[in-house]
Order: structure tokens, then sequence, then C-alpha cells
């Protein structure tokens, strides 16, 4: 008789038959497999809040990182520099008489001091060139030695070179240019090639 279906046995039994809730909950789970969905679904949600934990963790890492880069502050010009003249000077301090001679020289090329920026050698150690290109210069008249990449560029002394949207024009230290005749005909001449002057002496 164990092995008759629920069909033949309704023959035989005149009654109906009733389950216990507790037995309910048994067929239940032996039928539909009730406990491991609960287990799965358990296992779920906790794979799903590793997963969110994870991603919380690594949304909150990026900033994190982000500061770690080191940010310099930009290059600092002193001066207006409105028109992107930018002059580079070997010396830390420019004294009286060699600034004299600059704004004469750059006055007689038709641009003022407000229109120039001015940045000391030492301003630019240990920076890039892509620092140095951000600051956008459209003239860099770069006076002496400076220990920066932009010596790499194919320049000789007194030569006007063109690279990219920036002319260059590189020459001795100021100090020694205002204490020699020659340097000074020779950086007047190359100023007036530079700015499109007449090649009229001064």
């Amino acid at each position: 008789m164990e092995n008759d279906s629920l069909e033949s046995l309704q023959t035989f039994l005149e009654d109906s038959i009733f389950l216990l809730p507790e037995d309910q909950e048994k067929i239940k789970q032996s039928l539909f497999g009730t406990s491991e969905i609960h287990v799965d679904k358990g296992t779920l949600e906790v794979e799903k809040s590793v997963d969110l934990s994870a991603r919380t963790a690594e949304k909150s890492n990026l900033p994190e990182e982000v500061q770690s880069v080191p940010v310099l502050d930009p290059i600092q010009v002193r001066g207006n520099f409105t028109k992107g003249i930018l002059v580079i000077h070997e010396e830390s301090n420019l004294n009286s008489e060699v600034m004299d001679m600059l704004v004469k020289m750059l006055n007689a090329c038709g641009h003022s001091m407000t229109e120039v920026g001015l940045l000391a050698a030492e301003s630019l150690e240990n920076r890039s060139m892509e620092e140095f290109q951000a600051l956008n210069a459209h003239v860099v008249l770069k006076f002496g030695r400076v220990q920066h990449p932009i010596n790499q560029l194919p320049i000789h002394p007194y030569e006007i070179h063109t690279e990219g949207e920036t002319e260059y024009l590189f020459a001795d230290a100021l100090i020694s240019i205002s204490e020699d005749k020659t340097l000074k005909r020779q950086l007047w001449g190359a100023l007036q090639l530079l700015f499109n002057l007449s090649t009229g002496s001064k």
C-alpha cells in the first residue's frame, strides 16, 4: 500500500485528511527546497552587501589617491604680464641699473613693463616643461643661465627661435649685458628683429 498513489487511496478512505501546520511546512520544504532558497537568498544578500561595501571603499579611496598626488602651485610671475612677454633672468634680483636698461629697451620696442612678466631663474628649478608652457607666454626672453628643460630647445644666443606659438630669444645675463656695449648692441639688434622694428640703430 505504501506504493499506491493518493488517488487509489481515496477509494479506501471516506473521511478527509487534514495536515497539521508543522507537517505542511515540512512537506513544502521537501517539495520546494524552501530552506535552500532561504540559504541562497541569504548568500545573495551577503554577496550584495560585500559588493556594495567594496564599491563604497573604492569610492572613498579615490579622493585619498588624488590627495596623495603632490600638487605644485603654478609658477609665479612678477608683473602684470598682460601681453605674454616673459623675461627670465639669471639674477635673483635685478638692481636699479639693470632694471633701467631693461625698461628702456622694452620701451624702445614699443612695450611697457605692465605688459611684461619677470621670472627669476631659481623659480624654474625642478619645474617641468609642461608647467612652464602653462604660463602661455608668447615671447620668452631668457637672460643668463637657467636650470630648466627650456635649455634643450635648439636655440642659439641672440637668434630668434619659434616653437609653436611662442618666440624665444636667449642672451647673456642682464648684468653682463649692462656692462658690455657690444652685448647691448647685439641684444638690441635681436630685439628689433623679434618685435619687427626697423633695423636702424638706436
